[in-house]
Protein backbone atom coordinates (compact mmCIF):
# COMPACT_ATOMS: atom_id res chain seq x y z
CA UNK A 1 0.00 0.00 0.00
CA UNK A 2 1.44 3.19 -0.95
CA UNK A 3 0.50 6.90 0.25
CA UNK A 4 0.72 10.05 -2.21
CA UNK A 5 2.95 12.89 -0.05
CA UNK A 6 4.08 16.43 -1.30
CA UNK A 7 7.92 16.82 -0.59
CA UNK A 8 9.63 19.69 -1.87
CA UNK A 9 13.07 19.74 -2.99
CA UNK A 10 16.21 21.89 -4.24
CA UNK A 11 16.47 21.93 -8.04
CA UNK A 12 19.51 20.61 -8.15
CA UNK A 13 18.96 17.96 -6.27
CA UNK A 14 16.16 16.94 -8.07
CA UNK A 15 18.55 16.63 -11.01
CA UNK A 16 20.79 14.78 -9.73
CA UNK A 17 18.52 12.01 -8.42
CA UNK A 18 17.46 12.24 -12.31
CA UNK A 19 20.84 11.49 -13.39
CA UNK A 20 20.46 8.14 -11.37
CA UNK A 21 16.95 6.82 -11.86
CA UNK A 22 13.75 7.52 -13.89
CA UNK A 23 11.26 6.62 -11.47
CA UNK A 24 11.86 9.43 -8.34
CA UNK A 25 9.61 8.09 -6.18
CA UNK A 26 11.53 5.04 -6.31
CA UNK A 27 14.52 6.10 -5.83
CA UNK A 28 13.28 8.74 -2.78
CA UNK A 29 11.60 5.88 -0.76
CA UNK A 30 14.70 3.99 -1.09
CA UNK A 31 17.05 6.80 0.22
CA UNK A 32 13.92 7.38 2.80
CA UNK A 33 14.07 3.53 4.18
CA UNK A 34 18.12 3.71 4.29
CA UNK A 35 18.43 6.96 5.97
CA UNK A 36 15.58 5.10 8.78
CA UNK A 37 17.91 2.12 8.67
CA UNK A 38 20.93 3.95 10.06
CA UNK A 39 19.14 6.14 12.28
CA UNK A 40 17.69 2.60 13.96
CA UNK A 41 21.35 1.35 13.93
CA UNK A 42 22.56 4.89 15.80
CA UNK A 43 19.16 4.54 17.71
CA UNK A 44 20.56 0.63 18.80
CA UNK A 45 24.37 1.55 19.39
CA UNK A 46 23.13 4.91 21.55
CA UNK A 47 21.41 2.05 23.61
CA UNK A 48 23.71 0.19 23.97
CA UNK A 49 26.27 2.81 25.48
CA UNK A 50 23.52 4.20 27.61
CA UNK A 51 21.03 1.16 28.53
CA UNK A 52 18.05 1.43 30.53
CA UNK A 53 18.21 1.08 34.53
CA UNK A 54 16.31 -2.05 33.91
CA UNK A 55 18.53 -3.40 31.61
CA UNK A 56 21.90 -2.60 33.70
CA UNK A 57 19.77 -4.28 36.53
CA UNK A 58 19.11 -7.06 34.43
CA UNK A 59 22.84 -7.06 33.72
CA UNK A 60 23.98 -7.60 36.96
CA UNK A 61 21.73 -9.78 37.86
CA UNK A 62 22.84 -12.11 35.11
CA UNK A 63 21.30 -14.63 32.84
CA UNK A 64 21.94 -17.47 34.81
CA UNK A 65 19.93 -16.08 38.21
CA UNK A 66 16.60 -14.84 35.78
CA UNK A 67 16.61 -18.31 33.80
CA UNK A 68 16.98 -20.00 37.71
CA UNK A 69 14.15 -17.87 38.43
CA UNK A 70 11.91 -19.08 35.60
CA UNK A 71 8.81 -21.20 36.23
CA UNK A 72 9.17 -24.86 36.42
CA UNK A 73 8.87 -26.53 33.09
CA UNK A 74 10.62 -23.58 31.25
CA UNK A 75 14.05 -24.86 31.27
CA UNK A 76 14.15 -25.49 27.27
CA UNK A 77 13.55 -21.72 26.65
CA UNK A 78 16.41 -20.45 27.25
CA UNK A 79 19.98 -21.94 26.41
CA UNK A 80 22.19 -21.29 29.40
CA UNK A 81 25.22 -23.02 26.93
CA UNK A 82 24.79 -20.75 23.87
CA UNK A 83 25.97 -17.30 23.17
CA UNK A 84 29.60 -16.77 25.09
CA UNK A 85 29.39 -14.49 28.66
CA UNK A 86 29.37 -10.71 29.21
CA UNK A 87 29.35 -8.52 31.87
CA UNK A 88 28.32 -4.90 31.64
CA UNK A 89 31.07 -1.67 32.81
CA UNK A 90 29.40 0.75 33.80
CA UNK A 91 30.30 3.93 31.83
CA UNK A 92 32.49 1.47 29.73
CA UNK A 93 29.35 -0.86 28.24
CA UNK A 94 29.34 -4.46 27.45
CA UNK A 95 32.75 -6.53 28.19
CA UNK A 96 33.39 -10.28 26.98
CA UNK A 97 33.68 -12.56 30.57
CA UNK A 98 36.06 -15.44 30.31
CA UNK A 99 34.17 -18.58 30.79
Amino acid sequence: MSERVTVTLPADLVDCIDSFERNRSRFISEAVRHEIARRRRARLLQSLKSPHPEASEFAETGLAEWAASLPAGDEELVDLTAGRPVRWIKGKGWEARKR
